[in-house]
């Protein structure tokens, strides 16, 4: 009997020929949960897909990678369109990726991803954009589903912090096809009312099948474009919906909507209260303040009071007067003293004093002294100063004048 040895090699193709020539195994669907994920730098990409019972190789090649929506990750459940063949050089066979798609839920969220990523390059979610939430609403309106806890909670804590808020309420579909639009509808009606001041759109928690209706594109555009500054509470504190990002102020629930948009009356009159006390504080502080700087632009006015200068330089021109009397009286004792010593010396060298000897002084009629007889005129007039008086006399003709 005739038996035929294969090699290993021999074997391991013949099994991919087999596989490769399957039908069912060279174009299928296999569904499963990503494991051992790696990109390689050559740009292909390797991982396991696996379920409950068993796991598969799969490889996805650079040219299929480049033309994915999303980056695969460990964990993310897959349907991977390829076809099985064998590594013949290992001799295990794996699957070759052409597509990998995102099965169930995860359909949902790469579609949230991708229009998060458009509406986010569009600047739909800028913070410039964002317009401020009033501190003190006169009048706030609720687009949320009549019937659901989002409301009982909405009015419950607004009442609580304001019992006198005004709250208007939209009934709206806040789940299925024809939600989206009639989440519009409600903000449109309240965009137009004057004396609305925010709106708030909520709903209750849920699967993200139930939230989709908040991350309908035209209703992102709306609240991007409404006049009013909207805030959103939707589901719990973990869900996140596109209108999360476009609106002005995003909270956790609609509980928490409700405390944004509506101020705390105990709070604001708490407020109050402390603002007047500061505001009288600082107001006492500040006159208190003022009062002593007049007191010490006082001092300083009545330091160099012109009133003081003057006094000041009264008491200046006394001790100037008491110096100038000084000096005058010290000048005239010594202009007297030196009068005395020129009168003495005067006195002395004065020719009357002479007179008192006998002597006389002789003038012609015109006054000019006689000194000489030479100047003697025969018959002329002569006055003789003597030491008492003045006689005038005349001389005779005979009288004999060498």
């Amino acid at each position: 009997m005739y038996i035929k040895t294969l090699t290993v090699t021999s074997l391991n193709n013949y099994i991919k020929k087999i596989i490769e020539n399957d039908f069912i195994l060279n174009n299928t669907y296999i569904k499963g949960e990503i494991s051992n994920f790696k990109f390689h730098s050559s740009g292909h990409l390797y991982f396991s897909l696996k379920d409950v019972g068993s796991k598969i190789n799969c490889i996805m090649f650079k040219s299929q990678a480049e033309h994915l929506e999303f980056l695969p990750e460990n964990g993310m459940n897959v349907v991977v369109k390829g076809r099985v063949s064998v590594y013949s050089k290992d001799g295990v066979y794996q699957l070759y990726c052409d597509e990998i798609k995102l099965d169930g839920i995860g359909e949902l969220y790469a579609k949230f991803e991708r229009m998060k990523n458009k509406l986010q390059q569009e600047g739909l979610f800028d913070e410039k954009y964002k317009k401020p939430i009033p501190k003190y609403p006169r009048r706030i309106g609720v687009i949320t589903s009549p019937t659901g806890a989002a409301i009982r909670d909405i009015i419950n804590v607004s009442k609580r912090r304001h019992p006198n808020v005004n709250l208007l309420i939209y009934p709206a579909l806040v789940q299925g096809m024809n939600a989206p639009e009639d989440l519009i509808k409600g903000i449109k009606a309240f965009e137009k009312m004057d004396d609305l001041d925010v709106i708030i759109l909520a709903r209750g928690g849920g699967s993200i099948e139930e939230l989709w209706a908040f991350n309908d594109e035209s209703l992102a555009y709306q609240i991007f474009n409404c006049k009013k500054p909207i805030i959103t509470g939707v589901g719990h504190e973990t869900d996140f919906t596109i209108v999360d990002f476009v609106s002005d102020k995003r909270a956790p629930t609609p509980s928490a909507a409700a405390e944004l948009a509506v101020p705390n009356l105990h709070e604001v009159n708490s407020h109050i209260i402390n603002s007047k006390q500061r505001l009288s504080n600082n107001l006492g502080h500040y006159i208190q303040r003022q009062y002593n700087n007049i007191n010490i632009l006082k001092s300083s006015l009545e330091k160099h009071n012109p009133m003081v200068f003057v006094v000041n330089q009264y008491k200046q021109v006394d001790m100037l007067k008491d110096i100038m009397k000084n000096k005058i009286r010290n000048k005239f004792e010594l202009e007297r003293h030196h009068l005395a010593r020129l009168n003495a010396v005067l006195d002395a060298n004065n020719p009357l004093n002479v007179l008192g000897r006998g002597y006389a002084v002789i003038k012609d009629a015109e006054g000019n002294l006689i000194t000489s007889v030479k100047k003697m005129k025969h018959n002329g007039k002569i006055s003789l100063a003597l030491k008492d008086g003045n006689i005038n006399a005349r001389i005779e003709a005979d009288n004999d004048v060498n």
